[in-house]
């Protein structure tokens, strides 16, 4: 076996069902190995790609998230995909290729010092320097990459590791001393010897060994804590994050546990959809207001960062309980009355478990609660129907609410019409919305839909994009024509960087650099082997919505170009 046969073998015994990849040859024996042993190598347009839709799998469930990238640019075009799955917390393994081993530093082909670069942005890095470390460090990568806090981890593997040991003596043109000079004679002889020791025990089996993880559990004395302290709530809120997902498996679990605990409750990135499509419990309007007026606040796996205006949005009177695993997140901008180190996820089913309240005393808030988020979505639907030039984006987002199947997934990658579509968009269960997260990345569209619809081929995949964010990933839809992954994109187009533009223009009162065009997206997509629709009559939108979904389920990936109208729906809704 050579190294990228072992490498091959590891991904298999790690349960590893896809690997995706934009080739290179310094990575090409992994691809091969990989496909021989039934994994399915699945190939983007851009590295960046590869990474987010490996990021998909492993908040999907869909078993470890493993991406392969080419030496040098290969790995520089992943760095934003790879950051994007540290802020999110997403275990991936990303396998990058290297200069040859006695060639590192000396010029050659797409060699950059590949550690410094990746470092900030994993918990781990290893470098392969013998044949026989490949699979321990594997196996050492993916343990790492599920341990504690979730993210991504990098393992850097020399291109002379992963050939033939008859290959890569050709290369080094050490298969005999030869003739020549002396410094010639000389090199070969070093160049044997460096060869020899690159392969040296390589012979000798080596087994992967995967290691399983265990949720870390929250500290029962202070579960037992909270408990006490819900018990004397008025007015308890609680708010569940990504985090409280980090095991993807236990989503179930933890959607019993929320609905056991009968809080009132917000659900954002992953957690969006935990609970179904409209539970009782759900809030989905006016949380700003709500955690003004709270007298609990329990933040299950949600840090106080820009999205809760770093912990100013909670009333300063109110008691805040907050579990996460990350031990600064805990604390950051605004210290908890109590803090849980652990999965967030295992507190609330411990929480749930404890018991002791009756939820029936906290019947006027929660009908309160329910009384504005009835008064918001009244006045939502009333603005749909405002006319403007082109679709409302309100009545568009309405519709693909109504028309999306109850097994779909959303996906979100955009700015202004995305979040307008967070509004009014109901994700069905549990696992069914992916977002970036924290870093407000656009262009993870195309790679969560491809992961997406790898995971769950027989359900919907939407993909909800602006018309700035659909400029990152549409030459992938070669790739969904290539692999036959039938995804619905729809493009909320009003030719403007409108998230930005809408302040940048009242403040500074110039819009520059955020001007589009009204492109034909859909033209560009149909270049590309898919189907294309326009869209910008609105009494025709459940009519296209209705082809798209026909032309999806015949096995073509299709995109629609929804000419939106400009409003003011989310004005001074702008983060920093």
């Amino acid at each position: 076996m050579h190294g990228g046969d072992r490498i091959g073998a590891t991904l298999e015994a790690h349960g590893v069902r896809f690997l995706f990849t934009l080739c290179g040859g310094h990575i090409s024996p992994i691809l091969v190995a990989a496909k021989q042993r039934g994994i399915r190598v699945v190939d983007v347009r851009h590295e960046a790609t590869a990474v987010f839709a490996a990021d998909a799998v492993a908040r999907l469930g869909g078993g470890p998230g493993v991406a392969a990238v080419t030496a040098g640019p290969g790995l520089t075009n992943a760095v934003t995909a790879v950051k994007n799955a540290q802020l999110a917390h997403s275990p991936i393994v990303v396998l990058g290729g290297a200069t040859a081993t006695a060639l590192k530093g000396r010029g050659a082909l797409q060699d950059i010092d590949q550690r410094a670069l990746m470092a900030p942005h994993v918990k781990w890095i290893g470098t392969a320097r013998r044949v026989r470390q490949l699979v321990p460090l594997l196996d050492e990568a993916f343990a790492v990459a599920r341990r504690g806090v979730p993210g991504p981890v990098f393992l850097e593997c020399p291109v002379d590791l992963l050939y033939p040991e008859a290959v890569v003596r050709e290369w080094y043109g050490a298969k005999s001393p030869g003739k020549g000079s002396f410094a010639d004679r000389l090199v070969r002889w070093y160049l044997g010897r460096h060869v020899e020791r690159l392969f040296a025990g390589a012979g000798t089996a080596a087994d992967s060994r995967p290691r399983g993880t265990q949720a870390q559990e929250p500290p029962a004395g202070r579960v037992a804590r909270a408990a006490e302290r819900l018990r004397r709530a008025e007015r308890p809120l609680l708010l569940v994050g990504s985090q409280a997902l980090v095991d993807p498996a236990a989503a179930e679990q933890v959607a019993e546990a929320v609905a056991r605990l009968g809080l009132p409750v917000y659900l954002a990135g992953m957690a969006r959809g935990l609970l179904g499509r409209a539970h009782p419990l759900q809030r989905r309007h006016q949380r700003r207001r709500a955690l003004r007026e709270a007298d609990l606040v329990l933040l299950a796996g949600v840090p106080c960062d820009f999205r809760l205006d770093y912990g100013r949005q909670i009333a300063r009177g109110a008691w805040l309980i907050s579990a996460n695993l990350d031990r600064g997140e805990l604390r950051r901008n605004r210290r908890p009355n109590l803090a849980l180190r652990g999965d967030a996820g295992a507190f609330l089913r411990r929480l749930a478990e404890a018991g002791g309240w009756d939820s029936t005393h906290w019947r006027p808030w929660l009908e309160r609660l329910h009384g504005r988020d009835r008064e918001r979505e009244e006045e939502i639907a009333r603005m749909a129907d405002e006319p403007g030039d082109g679709v409302h984006p309100l009545r568009l987002c309405t519709a693909i609410e109504r028309a999306m199947d109850d097994d779909s997934v959303v996906v979100a990658d955009g700015g202004d019409f995305v979040a307008t579509a967070s509004y009014v968009v109901r994700p069905r269960g549990p696992l069914s919305w992916l977002d970036p997260g924290a870093f407000g990345t656009l262009g993870v569209g195309a790679g969560f839909a491809l992961g997406a619809k790898l995971c769950r081929p027989a359900a919907e995949v939407w993909v909800l994009y602006g018309d700035g964010s659909v400029g990152y990933s549409l030459p992938e839809f070669d790739t969904f024509v290539r692999h036959r992954l039938p995804v619905i994109a729809v493009v909320g187009n009003d030719a403007c960087w409108s998230q930005i533009a809408r302040e940048q223009v009242e403040i500074l009162k110039d819009d520059v650099g955020c001007a589009l065009r009204r492109t034909d997206y859909e033209r560009a997509v149909e270049g590309l082997g898919g189907a294309g629709l326009a869209l910008g009559d609105a009494a025709r939108v459940e009519q296209v919505l209705e082809a798209a979904k026909r032309t999806a389920a015949a096995g073509a990936p299709v995109l629609i170009n929804a000419q939106i109208a400009r409003t003011e729906f989310r004005k001074g809704s702008i983060s920093i």
